[in-house]
Order: C-alpha cells, then sequence, then structure tokens
C-alpha cells in the first residue's frame, strides 16, 4: 500500500506524516518501522521491504523520505511502484516537489496522494505529533536550519535553546535539520537546480552552505542523523539530549 505527502508546506506535511505513522503504529501494535532516506538507502532493502514480513507475520510501515528527488533511487523506485502499491506492507511517500512524470506515475497506483502547497513556514503557530499547536510568535523555527548549513554552531545552540523553551518536540528540530542536511547533499552532486529538483533559492544557499563541510563530512552526519533517529524511536537515548550534543559538535 502507497501513500504520497508532497508539496513545500513543510510544517503541514509533517504534522500529516506524524499523525498518519502514529496512527498507523496504534492501529498495528505489532508492526516494525523504518525509515529510508538518502543516507541509508539500498535497493535490496527496499526489495526486501516490498517482498517481506517481519516474524510472526509482522508488517513494515516505511517511511520513504525524499528519495524521489535523487536520479539513482528515483528510478529504482519508480520501476517498482506497482509492486510498492500491491505490497503488504505500508510505504508513506514524503517529498517537498515532484516533477509531473513521477507524480503522475505514482496517481496510477497510489492509496492517498496529498497535497501541502504554499510557503514551508505559515503564520505563528506551529503543529506537533498528537494535533497540539504551539504559538511561536516571531520565532522562525527554519533559521536552524541556516544556522545548520552555514556551520555557526553557537548561534545554532542559542537557537535550539529557544526552541526548547518554546516546547518545540526534539522530532520536529531534527525533521528541519535533516531537510537542510539533504538539501545539501543532493546540491552538492547536482550541477543544476533542476537537476537536483530543488527551487533555485534553495539550490543555491544549500550549494553555498555544502562547502562549509569537508569532503565526506555530509555523509557521516546523514549516518548520525539516522542513528540518532531510530536509537530515539527505541528508547535508547534521549532525543533532547542528542540533539544537543550534535549541535556543540559541528
Amino acid at each position: 500500500m502507497l501513500y504520497l505527502l508532497h508539496g513545500q508546506n513543510f510544517k503541514k506535511s509533517r504534522e500529516k506524516l506524524h499523525s498518519m505513522t502514529d496512527s498507523l503504529l496504534k492501529k498495528k501494535p505489532d508492526a516494525s518501522f523504518f525509515k529510508l532516506d538518502s543516507s541509508n538507502f539500498s535497493e535490496s532493502q527496499l526489495d526486501e521491504f516490498i517482498g517481506g514480513q517481519g516474524l510472526f507475520e509482522q508488517k513494515y510501515i516505511v517511511q520513504v523520505d525524499g528519495l524521489l528527488i535523487d536520479t539513482k533511487s528515483k528510478d529504482f523506485i519508480i520501476d517498482r511502484i506497482k509492486e510498492i502499491s500491491e505490497s503488504d506492507n505500508i510505504f508513506i511517500f514524503i517529498e517537498n516537489e515532484l516533477s509531473k512524470p513521477v507524480l503522475n506515475k505514482i496517481e496510477k497506483t497510489a492509496e492517498k496522494i496529498q497535497e501541502f502547497a504554499g510557503d514551508s513556514f505559515q503564520g505563528r503557530k506551529f503543529g506537533v505529533i498528537g494535533g497540539a499547536e504551539l504559538n511561536l510568535k516571531d520565532f522562525n523555527i527554519f533559521n536552524m536550519a541556516d544556522a545548520f548549513g552555514g556551520r555557526e554552531r553557537k548561534k545554532l545552540w542559542v537557537l535550539y535553546q529557544e526552541a526548547v523553551r518554546r516546547d518545540i518536540p526534539a522530532e520536529e528540530i531534527h525533521g528541519i535539520l535533516n531537510w537542510q542536511l539533504r538539501a545539501m547533499i543532493i546540491a552538492k552532486k547536482s550541477m543544476s537546480a533542476e537537476k537536483a529538483g530543488l527551487k533555485p533559492f534553495v539550490y543555491n544557499k544549500s550549494l553555498r552552505f555544502s562547502k562549509n563541510f569537508e569532503q565526506g563530512d555530509l555523509r557521516k552526519i546523514s549516518c548520525k542523523f539516522v542513528s540518532m533517529y531510530h536509537d530515539a524511536r527505541r528508547g535508547l537515548v534521549d532525543f533532547d539530549t542528542a540533539l544537543e550534543k550534535f549541535i556543540l559538535e559541528i
């Protein structure tokens, strides 16, 4: 089964993603949750998720994050889009941008598609997991992405502390930083905004940010982000503590 969430409104699309995964995990408490993104994608693993089940017929719930803008993973996934939609496991795709040809192919097989148009950050309220809303007043959480890209450790730490004071969940902060990380990785290896699948402004800024990191650093950080996310979900680490430690080490 395949669901697709896409569009430029990061806030709303992530809210929907969290509510969907929370709801599915409540309905299927024995299901195993996995997240695939550019840092841990492998063709063999995707094939396993399409056809496999966990022990004792457990189902998989697979979040596929940002893989349809990367040429290599996109082509592989689209070639298997019919099998993904017919799988007994649940796949939730989430993308900021999609080309029309890719969207057309997914529309033919997806169980449901939702688009979240508009700006990434709208208004003064920020939705969090569980349906609550936080009044952020003049605090723009996306400034954290810029501080991270600029490798401004002190500024990022100050913004992080402000986010914590406003009770913004660690998972939301992690998602925003991870979005900037993926944009830098994609921009660094692409020749143009069009090939990267990014808006020109985002592409140019992310390409500029990527120069603040040594060769291989972005991939190492990506691996850290994946481990942090899964370890936090398993209760092995405190998400807030792990995030602060990461910020102090960039």
